[in-house]
């Protein structure tokens, strides 16, 4: 789960600060992986190597949508359907906090790469905590050559420059 603080100004001008949380379960990541002919794997390949930046854009809207939601207060449920049946993402899309997450996404590839990294389940983000597999899993969605798995290369860089000072 990622818990991200987002600064927007609202539609009254009110400077606001506040914190949103996204997710997504496996299982949601396996209907995401299972809703694409080939795989989202290949789905992504396919946009990559067509240049086709509106299409992946547009992956990155619903990777937004779909993994927001709230914490319930026991911890034990992130919620992301209202007692109405509707996706609460849909009251999030028609705020600035969701226009200023999807510029930075759009914009900052690092930003980007942390936040798919961070809405990964916590068990999967532990099999991809060894550097190797992660690398490897964003290669697979975003291309070797691509801004993100570059970026994860230097964050993965970062961490062993910190290690090797800290010792």
């Amino acid at each position: 789960m990622l818990k991200k603080t987002i600064k927007y100004t609202d539609y009254n001008g009110e400077v606001r600060e506040e914190d949103f949380f996204f997710n997504l379960s496996k299982a949601e990541l396996t209907e995401m992986q299972l809703s694409v002919d080939g795989g989202m794997t290949e789905f992504v390949e396919k946009i990559i190597k067509t240049r086709n930046t509106p299409e992946l854009m547009e992956l990155f809207k619903k990777i937004i949508l779909k993994s927001y939601g709230e914490k319930s207060l026991d911890g034990k449920r992130f919620i992301k359907i209202d007692e109405n049946g509707k996706p609460l993402s849909i009251g999030f899309s028609q705020t600035e906090a969701y226009s200023e997450l999807y510029m930075e996404l759009a914009t900052d590839s690092k930003a980007a790469a942390a936040f798919i990294n961070g809405v990964v389940p916590g068990d999967l983000a532990t099999q991809l905590n060894d550097e190797q597999h992660k690398k490897e899993l964003v290669e697979k969605m975003f291309g070797s050559n691509s801004d993100l798995a570059k970026n994860l290369e230097l964050e993965t860089e970062e961490k062993k420059e910190t290690k090797k000072e800290e010792k």
